[in-house]
């Protein structure tokens, strides 16, 4: 079996360690390509590779975003069976995608898990997102995506970390905290979402696009606007329509609760289960894939992709 081992080489030690014992694991079990990221989206000209050279699996070692990119590498020409599998050790801040797969959050635990599976020949077809829109290709994405208040957040902490800082749960939370009360325009809401055979929805000031719950993760807490999203389904939505003090707290602290049912109340919407949703802007808004954020958009399609991609687990 031939796999390739794509991996960051940002890697904390507890990564490179993982890392390190998958290698020497599965050394006598795989003919292993090991290769390492450069720059943002080599992963996915990476796993594009594999796909042409006939790989049976693309190990990602790295957080979301090395994930992200690799699925979009392997995903380059539409889904098929006869693509590689996709195998994720998590290694970075979040790991939403593999902790709602079951794996482990600690990289050793992980491995061990993943090799298991390996060796047994285990995995399970999930399906995935698509967001598209003027001007950009069509990417996937694993988990989640977001348009208004928290791509805002997801940039303004990219931005932090360009200057040093640590992606700890702490700098998302400081960061939300200042950008909602100094940042964020709260009286004029941007977006429209819109799913076809139902009245479009105004007034919003951002959309959580869900394809699996939770949508993520503050350490070990989860956040779930959108508790019904299952890989298995298609995709779920969950909008704000008041960035008053109440209605938001009101919102957060339903995010932040264990429960099956979805966020009620006037300043809320839900979607669940739609094949496809737009969100549309009367100017230009932030955008965030997976935890990434790609910029600024006035209208985007997201639309789910049932069986998308073999993950061994």
């Amino acid at each position: 079996m031939r796999a390739m081992l794509i991996a960051n080489p940002k890697a904390t030690s507890s990564s490179r360690r993982a890392r390190d014992l998958l290698v020497r694991a599965v050394s006598g079990d795989l003919d292993l390509d090991l290769v390492e990221t450069a720059y943002r989206g080599h992963a996915t000209e990476l796993a594009s590779r594999a796909v042409v050279d006939g790989h049976d699996v693309v190990i990602a070692v790295g957080g979301d975003g090395t994930v992200n990119e690799a699925v979009n590498g392997l995903l380059a020409k539409g889904p098929s069976p006869d693509l590689p599998a996709l195998a994720v050790l998590p290694c970075g801040s979040a790991n939403v995608f593999a902790r709602a797969l079951g794996l482990p959050n600690d990289p050793v635990d992980a491995t061990r898990a993943v090799l298991d599976a390996l060796r047994a020949g285990r995995h399970r077809t999930v399906g995935l997102g698509t967001a598209t829109h003027t001007g950009a290709a069509k990417r996937y994405f694993t988990f989640n995506a977001g348009v208004g208040y928290d791509a805002e957040v997801v940039r303004e902490v990219e931005r932090r970390r360009l200057s040093g800082a640590r992606a700890y749960p702490s700098l998302y939370v400081r960061t939300a905290v200042r950008h909602f009360f100094a940042g964020t325009d709260r009286r004029h809401p941007a977006l429209a979402v819109e799913v076809p055979g139902r009245p479009a929805i105004t007034g919003v000031f951002l959309t959580l696009i869900s394809n699996t719950a939770p949508w993520t993760f503050l350490g070990p807490l989860p956040v779930n606007p959108s508790p019904r999203a299952h890989f298995r389904t298609g995709l779920d939505a969950f909008g704000i329509r008041s960035m008053e003090v109440p209605a938001f707290l009101g919102g957060l602290a339903g995010m932040l609760t264990a429960r099956s049912r979805p966020i009620r109340g006037r300043a809320v919407l839900n979607v669940h289960d739609a094949a496809e949703i737009t969100v549309r802007a009367d100017r230009p808004v932030a955008f965030q894939l997976d935890g990434d954020y790609l910029g600024e958009v006035e209208s985007i399609t997201f639309r789910s992709v049932p069986e998308a991609v073999r993950v061994v687990i």
